[in-house]
């Protein structure tokens, strides 16, 4: 009986340590997860600042070619207005020179053909002095001379004008011509700058999905947290209670003893009534199902219907989530197969692998419940049409354990071992 209940104890006590253990680890391996996050967030919001420098470099490149274009466009239409003006008063000397040459040419056929040139000689012959003739002469000259200044005069003006706005027009040219290259510059920074946008806002929606996973993760993390700490609180109750069990039956025991030495006719029958017949045993390894100390089951006496019996525990290649119903028939029953689905799925699934199914309990069976996404558990102990039963996530709970003692399964089909 001690050896039964010690190791009852140590299996029950692997167990939630076990538990506790995973649960440790998984809030460890959160902690890694985390920092990795916590990397990538850095990384991105360091990216976020260089591309946003970019966006503000370029943005200034943009802004100072902008004036620069506007300057440029303001001279050269300066430029443009002085020129049209310059053409203008080149129009009215053309206007002038054509007009003074065609007075002069006039001036020369009357000459030529009214006899104008007599006259001057006889302008000469007829002076009173040789000094008078040279003046009349002089001042024919003079006429003369100043008319051809003024052709000179205006031709020289006009080719000034023609010069300052040849030059006027070049100047504007090459302001246009300036103008649209910094207009083109102007429009590769602004392409530069959208692509750089893009860059941004992608390291933006990175850096906010790294922080969603961040907090994801620390939800996770608190999760397991809790977790672990109801289940350290569970092994401390469940210990606290092993051992005052241990504590009643090993006073049982020796008043069994006492009892013996001294009358040797009850001895043989007082020995066979403690510990082995009373409902109380299966309490040993679960102590959270007070319905199998009730007297009310007294079925559990009688060689056909064992104390539950605790089974053993294999966590190896089981690859369902650690907690979950399925996990927990996994583990309770290595020979389970892995990617059986919802616990729903499980009949189904292990028919489709060779195992043999029914509706008769059995020890060491798995029970499937079938409703909503279903459930699992391992049958340690058959009563009739009552059953005991190891399962995990039952009520919340993720640790594996007897949570309901005897019951009632109602429309189960159950999984049997090959």
């Amino acid at each position: 009986m001690k050896k039964k209940l010690i190791s009852a104890v140590l299996l029950s006590t692997v167990v939630l340590t076990s538990a506790s253990t995973v649960l440790l680890v998984s809030a460890d391996d959160t902690d890694s997860q985390i920092a990795q996050q916590d990397a990538k967030i850095a990384a991105t919001k360091s990216a976020e600042a260089t591309a946003q420098a970019q966006v503000d470099t370029i943005q200034s490149q943009v802004d100072a070619l902008k004036d620069k274009q506007d300057k440029l466009k303001k001279e050269s239409d300066a430029l443009l207005a002085q020129s049209k003006k310059l053409q203008v008063k080149i129009a009215d000397l053309t206007k002038e020179i054509s007009d003074r040459d065609e007075a002069l040419q006039a001036q020369a056929r009357s000459a030529q053909t009214d006899g104008t040139a007599t006259s001057y000689v006889d302008a000469v012959i007829n002076s009173k002095s040789l000094s008078d003739a040279v003046t009349r002469v002089t001042a024919m000259r003079t006429v003369v001379k100043a008319n051809d200044d003024m052709m000179k005069q205006q031709e020289a003006a006009k080719k000034a004008v023609e010069k300052a706005q040849k030059d006027n027009q070049e100047k504007a040219d090459k302001g246009y011509k300036l103008m649209n290259e910094i207009s083109d510059q102007a429009k590769s920074l602004e392409t530069q700058q959208a692509e750089l946008k893009v860059a941004q806002l992608n390291l933006a929606a990175e850096r906010a999905t790294a922080e969603g996973t961040k907090a994801s993760l620390l939800a996770q993390k608190a999760a397991a947290q809790a977790a672990a700490a109801q289940a350290a609180a569970r092994e401390k109750a469940y210990n606290e209670q092993v051992a005052a069990s241990a504590s009643k039956a090993q006073a049982q025991a020796s008043s069994a003893t006492s009892s013996s030495s001294s009358s040797s006719s009850s001895s043989s029958s007082s020995v066979s009534t403690p510990v082995v017949t009373t409902p109380s045993t299966p309490a040993v390894t679960t102590p959270s199902t007070p319905a199998v100390t009730t007297p009310s089951t007294p079925a559990v006496t009688t060689p056909s219907t064992p104390a539950a019996t605790a089974p053993s525990y294999n966590n190896s290649g089981n690859t369902y989530p650690v907690g979950q119903c399925t996990w927990g028939a996994k583990t309770l029953a290595p020979w389970a197969g892995n990617y059986w689905g919802n616990g729903g799925q499980w009949a189904s699934s292990a028919a489709a692998a060779g195992f043999r199914t029914g509706y008769t309990p059995q020890v060491g069976a798995i029970a499937v419940w079938q409703g909503g996404y279903g459930h699992v558990a391992v049958v340690v102990a058959v009563n009739g049409s009552q059953i005991q039963v190891q399962e995990a996530n039952y009520a919340g709970n993720p640790a594996i354990g007897n949570y309901r003692g005897w019951f009632s399964p109602g429309a189960v089909t159950y999984i049997y071992p090959n």
